[in-house]
């Protein structure tokens, strides 16, 4: 009979199976009062789960008590819950014909696909009525009710109820092994709402907290943008309102951080339909911020001893095999391209697309491939000559365009797209240097975190599964690689987790997650340590021994994806780049066409000191060339009257500043601007000149 493992350690035996809520209510009345659900050797499970083996056990409460907050799974039951509540209150409001798809909780909410029936609208004005709705649901405090059928009978179930997208879901859960289908009632099965589901839940409605439904969007079945369109309803919920109020409130800052509004407003990239989908436009002040970040890193590399190189932008079909890349990133790949005179003569011979599929993966057809990954071709340029242990290490960088095949519904802004420039570097070296190595990757993006303000981070160190077939390699390089990884992340001096299954196939990394200012985390830099494409490509150099050895290879790629960092920098900054970023960093703003001469003068030496200037000598009043300046977020404001251009000032206006700071001298400014730009932010104008001013 089940021996209970606590996560104190203690133990609890019993002589009969007992459910994960009758271990809480050994434990204490009030513990049985607060439980939602329940871990069970780390799987979320609800509280009416039988135990008859012996097992660790972790129940949880909606607020953890030691830190006021709510655990990750207690959101997990708390939201996919709420998703349950929320499609019973729309079907009950729109319309009872609406088809439910899934409803699955997402990180920071949850959402339900549903496909509304012909003439049936939805739109955001509904939410506050189904709103309503949903909190009559929850004050009935019905529970969640679970109860499985034998699979055949439960697509008798489903084929009786016509839903088409059930089914799938049913079909599905079989092709996965599943022998019996479950659902879950909000009440009496067979008298209240019900929904094919395999849970978990908490255990009634009433113990769901605060929601609100949050936006509408369009999407597909399938992800598939030739299938069924859907309508996504999106919502949030949390164990009580202050959690809720908070996250609203971070909501509504994300909102106004947007960088796809902050992107257009400012000018700083486009996406053309005529163009394609999740393919940027950089406009020039977007081409300016991409271009200083890049000037930046190229600095750092310089002084660790990369060398730039450049590659094409498709390889042979064959090289990719051998990788390792097609066909396992085949999903995510453009589809090959293929010779006019071959595409011909396989059409002739009534080739159909599966075959032609078949047929590249076996090697019968030869193609190219729109490069997914910059490694390959890295690793040819390292082969391409012999190489001594004297000469390694051997670092090759690259601002490699890659391009990746994301579903419609996925691509958004920069943060995800079809075509992305990586800051990408691969290093060859010998298994001795490869702790030196990876300390020098690391403190590369350690460089770039501190310089942009983004210090709030953590390190996530992606190691196999050693039960997934994905991973290709001898596992005691694995081990080897994965011990690398551990000792670099240790060093780093911040915390560092371990996560099973978040290796790449070919190696273990180490990922930089950032949280922004609104409380947002993002995967940005990585850095990987690879045994296994030397392997593949049989790359040698000549040792100590004068025989052959095998490198070792890291991947690191500290921005990640060009477009990805801007759009989060875009976030974080809101729009107001350091003055060393900024697409224009002074504008210089004549009071009057008496002053017009002098405007034109300060204007051609901040010119001069390549300061990115413009100047407005517009007959607009002051004021309103100030407003349309400050709409550009721009850094510096000059203000010239006839005085200034008397005693060869400026009045400087300071973007965060509602008035001026004060009048310096003209060559001061240039000076400390250019000083300002220089050093990225580590002296700045407001620190020399105006420190008083501005915190007065």
């Amino acid at each position: 009979m089940p021996r209970i493992t606590l996560p104190d350690g203690s133990t609890r035996e019993f002589d009969h199976p007992v459910t994960a809520h009758e271990v809480a209510k050994d434990i204490g009345s009030g513990l049985a009062k607060a439980v939602i659900g329940a871990k069970i050797d780390g799987e979320i499970c609800d509280l009416a789960t039988t135990i008859d083996r012996d097992c660790k056990l972790e129940l949880i409460t909606p607020v953890d008590r030691k830190t006021g907050e709510s655990s990750d799974e207690a959101l997990y039951l708390i939201r996919h819950s709420c998703a349950h509540v929320m499609a019973e209150a729309i079907q009950r409001v729109i319309c009872p014909r609406i088809e439910l798809v899934y409803g699955p909780p997402v990180e920071n909410g949850f959402y339900y696909d549903m496909r509304l029936p012909e003439g049936v609208n939805f739109s955001s004005d509904d939410f506050e009525q189904i709103e309503a709705e949903m909190e009559k649901i929850i004050k009935e405090d019905r529970p969640f009710t679970r109860f499985e059928m034998p699979v055949d009978e439960g697509m008798k179930k489903l084929r009786d109820e016509g839903s088409k997208y059930k089914l799938d879901n049913a079909e599905r859960a079989v092709e996965a092994g599943s022998d019996r289908l479950s659902w879950y009632a909000t009440g009496e099965p067979g008298k209240n709402w019900e929904d094919l589901c395999r849970g978990p839940h908490v255990p009634s409605t009433g113990r769901i907290g605060a929601y609100k439904i949050t936006s509408l969007a369009s999407s597909y079945w399938h992800g598939d943008a030739d299938s069924d369109s859907l309508l996504r309803v999106y919502g949030t919920a949390f164990a009580d309102q202050k959690q809720l109020d908070r996250y609203l409130e971070q909501l509504a800052e994300a909102k106004k951080r947007d960088h796809r509004v902050l992107g257009k407003q400012l000018r700083l990239f486009h996406v053309d339909e005529t163009v394609g989908q999740g393919l940027i436009l950089w406009t020039p002040n977007g081409a300016v911020v991409r271009q200083e970040l890049q000037n930046f890193i190229s600095e750092e590399l310089r002084k660790q001893g990369y060398q730039q190189i450049f590659t094409p932008h498709i390889g042979k079909l064959e090289l990719y095999k051998t990788s390792g890349h097609f066909p396992y990133y085949q999903d995510s790949q453009y589809p090959p391209l293929i010779h006019h005179e071959h595409l011909k003569m396989l059409a002739d011979d009534g080739c159909s697309c599966a075959q032609l599929a078949n047929s590249m993966k076996e090697g019968e057809v030869e193609g190219y491939l729109l490069k997914p990954m910059n490694c390959p071709h890295h690793i040819k340029i390292f082969d391409s000559q012999p190489h001594s242990y004297r000469d390694l290490p051997v670092r090759l960088a690259e601002f490699g365009t890659v391009y990746r095949w994301e579903q419609s519904g996925e691509i958004g802004g920069m943060t995800r797209v079809r075509g992305f420039t990586q800051d990408d570097a691969h290093l060859f070296c010998t298994e001795d240097q490869l702790a030196e190595e990876l300390v020098g990757c690391l403190s590369l993006v350690k460089i770039i975190f501190k310089t942009l303000g983004m210090e709030d981070y953590r390190v996530r160190v992606g190691l196999r599964d050693p039960d997934s077939s994905k991973y290709v390699g001898d596992p005691k390089n694995w081990g080897k690689a994965e011990q690398a990884c551990r000792e670099a992340a240790k060093g780093l001096g911040v915390p560092f987790s371990e996560e099973a299954g978040e290796a790449a196939f070919y190696g273990p990394k180490i990922d930089f997650v950032v949280k922004d200012v609104v409380g947002r985390e993002w995967q940005l830099g990585t850095v990987q340590v690879d045994y296994n494409l030397p392997e593949r490509f049989d790359l040698s150099y000549i040792g100590p021994d004068n025989q052959p050895h095998r490198p070792v290879m890291i991947h690191r790629a500290p921005f990640g994806s060009m477009e990805r960092f801007i759009g989060v920098l875009i976030e974080h900054f809101a729009g107001a780049f350091p003055t060393w970023l900024a697409p224009e960093q002074v504008r210089v703003l004549p009071i009057s066409e008496k002053s017009a001469d002098y405007g034109r003068e300060v204007f051609e030496m901040l010119k001069a000191a390549k300061v990115r200037v413009t100047l407005d000598d517009s007959n607009e009043r002051i004021q309103a060339k100030i407003r349309e300046a400050t709409e550009w977020k721009i850094p510096y404001l000059l203000i010239v009257g006839p005085r200034d251009a008397e005693s060869r000032q400026v009045s400087v206006r300071a973007r965060g500043f509602m008035k001026d700071l004060g009048a310096i001298p003209l060559d001061d400014f240039v000076a400390t601007v250019r000083e300002e730009i220089t050093t990225r932010g580590a002296a700045t104008v407001i620190e020399e000149h105006f420190q008083a001013a501005a915190t007065a």
